[in-house]
């Protein structure tokens, strides 16, 4: 399917070959969103340098840095900066979902995930993206 210009896109940041074919799954029922794909933060920060997602999708536990260190980079730079992520995560306990909240992750969910209140963050976190973006116009240079 061509992508239009009513697609919003998802950058899913995942190692886990099970976890990333169930959000494939989720994200391909839906015309209106494109999922682009990451196995490693380096790899995710360079897709999100590159084609500016709507909302990033990152597991906290990572191959290569960990979703910590991966939101700080991509907060640092101001092409990323205001991109949401949604921070994926194993850990359940209530003073681990407040540490992953602290560093700036829009929301924390735990996996495994249900799939109906992973599409209502989602559709937040989206929500969210297009309250912050607004798209350069002429008018705002001058």
């Amino acid at each position: 399917m061509p992508q239009t210009r009513t697609q919003r896109v998802v950058l899913y940041v995942e190692d886990s070959a099970f976890d990333m074919a169930l959000v494939e799954q989720l994200i391909a029922r839906r015309a209106d969103l494109k999922l682009l794909k990451a196995i490693d933060a380096y790899s995710g920060i360079k897709i999100a340098k590159e084609e500016r997602p709507d909302v990033i999708v990152m597991d906290i536990k990572l191959p290569d840095i960990t979703g910590f260190e991966a939101l700080k980079i991509l907060s640092n730079d101001p092409a990323t900066a205001n991109i949401p992520v949604m921070a994926v995560s194993c850990d359940a306990y209530p003073n681990q979902i407040e540490k992953e909240l602290k560093p700036g992750f829009f929301t924390y969910m735990t996996k495994p995930f249900r799939l109906d209140e992973f599409m209502h963050m989602l559709d937040l976190s989206l929500q969210y993206a297009a309250s912050v973006k607004k798209p350069p116009t002429a008018l705002q240079d001058h």
